[in-house]
């Protein structure tokens, strides 16, 4: 990494990796202060949206340090795009962070609209987002994370074999609820922030009635934010409402399940989502 990008992400090393689906992602590496793998072996917290979230949550590794709220060591991977497809990532998260099968619902086919007609994004940009979210692959993605982004981490850091974690938020939510409710064994936390289940006929639902009494071994933090909630953009309140439904069909389920409402909007929120997550599920 250059000393310019070391600057502001210290102790964190980069590289890219192609999938055997053939997409290219770019991985940023960081590791907390005074990290020695000779003499302790530190498990990875998996932070998707690496190009948009890395530089919020990265730096927050030195809260392993901190005395009044100590957190259990943890080298953070972030997870993201890399090479001209970078430019596009918010597109291509729905691909990868979107269950297979998810329905779009009509409030984010008219967010999508919206922002078309705010100038945010063109014709063209828009047709190809909802177009990405009509082909989409969780699975794919899981696996990739599983079976061959982890073995590399795992040999080139010297991870420890258990404690990982995974957080995400919106969609990255999303792919977090679908990965605990698949009953993924890698992780022992995950986190998701402000999950971006649209719709009420959303994938998770299905999960979790296939999931019927049994109980998933890792735990789970959801987190809201009370603008999404309180504000007036219908996306956010059909989010905010599909996940709490969610939650309340968990409650009865699984003892692992916690949940928090942040004094937040859906784009500020991420990082307080993430130290929410650190402080539930990573605490000494």
């Amino acid at each position: 990494m250059s000393t310019m990008w070391q600057g502001c992400l210290a102790n964190t090393d980069y590289f890219e990796m192609r999938s055997s689906g053939g997409h290219d992602y770019g991985i940023w590496v960081t590791t907390p202060p005074g990290y020695d793998p000779a003499a302790t072996r530190t498990p990875a917290v998996y932070v998707l949206d690496g190009n948009f979230a890395v530089g919020m949550t990265a730096p927050l590794i030195v809260t392993q340090l901190d005395p009044m709220g100590p957190l259990q060591p943890y080298i953070q991977v972030s997870v993201g795009y890399a090479g001209e497809e970078a430019q596009h990532w918010d597109r291509l998260r729905n691909r990868d962070l979107v269950p297979p099968g998810e329905p779009v619902a009509q409030e984010f086919i008219d967010a999508v609209e919206l922002g078309f007609q705010s100038g945010a994004r063109t014709r063209e940009e828009s047709d190809a987002y909802l177009a990405a979210l009509r082909d989409t692959h969780a699975d794919a993605f899981l696996s990739f994370l599983t079976t061959e982004l982890h073995p590399r981490i795992e040999r080139d850091y010297d991870t420890a074999p258990t404690g990982h974690g995974l957080f995400g938020y919106s969609y990255g939510g999303l792919f977090s609820l679908y990965t605990w409710l698949s009953g993924c064994t890698l992780f022992e936390s995950i986190g998701a922030g402000s999950p971006g289940v649209a719709s009420a006929d959303s994938q998770v639902f299905a999960q979790l009635r296939e999931m019927g009494d049994s109980r998933q071994a890792a735990k789970l933090h959801v987190t809201l934010n009370e603008q999404e909630l309180l504000g007036e953009l219908p996306i956010y309140q059909s989010m905010t409402k599909n996940t709490a439904t969610l939650l309340h069909r968990l409650g009865s389920r699984s003892g692992a399940v916690t949940s928090a409402v942040l004094r937040e909007t859906h784009v500020t929120g991420l990082s307080a989502s993430f130290l929410s997550y650190l402080r539930t599920c990573r605490a000494r």
